[in-house]
């Protein structure tokens, strides 16, 4: 009986001290970043430091299509329910163009018939502008080249308000809403990280749900988080070239597309960006296809010491890499002839009359 009451009381002290530390360590769960989320990996060592800029929340207005000078189709660079989203469109609404964004889930893909289905519903715009980050472009791409009948699918979060990405954050700003697990697990990652960085030949270390932590080149002169040596990155991303092909199905796919303008926006993947940007496809790309180099834009950046373009916590651009990447986009549309004789003017609607 005696036994049987010790037992007890030790399970009991055992849970409790469980409780107690996963409580205490509970805060360490509070994650700002995507990546510091899945890697579970804390935001105080990881969270971006620097402020960034502020964005009119005036500028963050969705048209309708029938109003819409613009049509942008995108993955979670373009719109990211519950992140910041509409961010880079904003430099194309400061200069008074109407513009209609949609998610990729939308559509499923850009089908045979996509024209004639996007002007049947009142689409008068002539500008299309079609983006996905490096890792979804092959799906993207066989999808949509396979095809036949558009398939529209309307989500709720579509036309919902967007508000602007957050300036700065506190990385110690820590609640106790998540599960008591993720704090202790988060912990014993910081504690395993501590560790493995210390060896001389560190490169790089593997984090829950195929996130790496690794070593960047001169990182503390590219990021503004504490550990700023290292940064976060999705281990699916790939260090080898994109298949050449894909642009030869783009073509197809272009072939399609006719009697609008339209713009290709392929977005580096962050490894890509800061780890293999020797990469030629962009260079090709923009020869082939005329797709703004959005790699040689963060090349230079990265050059020029711009702090977090991607932040060491998330797969995303900071405010400042959208800001940059809106610029670009839209320098590529002034230099698209218009349909009917003139390029798009600075500061003036391109909507057709």
């Amino acid at each position: 009986m005696k036994q049987a009451k010790n037992f007890s009381f030790y399970i009991f002290a055992g849970v409790l001290s469980y409780g107690s530390l996963s409580f205490y360590l509970l805060p360490q769960a509070t994650f700002q970043g995507d990546l510091t989320r899945l890697g579970m990996i804390s935001e105080v060592e990881f969270g971006w430091r620097k402020p960034q800029p502020q964005i009119d929340s005036m500028l963050f207005k969705q048209s309708t299509l029938q109003d819409a000078d613009v049509l942008v189709i995108g993955d979670s660079f373009s719109d990211n329910p519950g992140q910041p989203s509409l961010v880079w469109q904003t430099v194309l609404t400061q200069h008074k163009l109407k513009v209609r964004t949609e998610h990729w889930g939308n559509f499923g893909g850009i089908c045979a018939d996509f024209m004639p289905w996007l002007r049947k519903q009142g689409f008068k715009g002539k500008y299309l502008i079609v983006e996905t980050v490096e890792r979804g472009l092959m799906t993207n791409i066989d999808n949509s080249v396979g095809c036949k009948q558009t398939q529209y699918r309307s989500h709720h979060t579509t036309d919902i308000p967007r508000n602007p990405p957050v300036v700065s954050f506190d990385v110690n700003d820590g609640n106790y809403a998540g599960k008591l697990s993720t704090g202790l697990r988060t912990q014993f990652n910081l504690i395993k990280y501590n560790q493995t960085k210390k060896v001389s030949d560190f490169t790089t270390m593997s984090l829950p749900n195929k996130v790496n932590l690794t070593r960047v080149k001169n990182g503390c002169e590219l990021f503004s988080h504490h550990s700023c040596s290292d940064a976060l990155f999705l281990g699916e991303d790939q260090s080898p070239e994109i298949d050449k092909t894909v642009l030869e199905k783009i073509e197809i796919l272009n072939s399609r597309l006719t009697g609008i303008n339209l713009i290709w926006v392929i977005v580096p993947n962050k490894s890509t960006a800061y780890l293999y940007p020797d990469k030629q496809f962009w260079n090709k790309a923009e020869q082939r296809i005329h797709a703004p180099n959005l790699l040689r834009m963060t090349h230079e950046a990265i050059n020029r010491k711009v702090i977090d373009l991607y932040p060491a916590n998330n797969t995303h651009f900071s405010t400042t890499g959208y800001l940059m990447m809106g610029d670009l986009v839209y320098r590529s549309l002034q230099e698209i002839p218009s349909a009917s004789t003139t390029k798009i003017p600075a500061n003036a609607s391109i909507k057709q009359r």
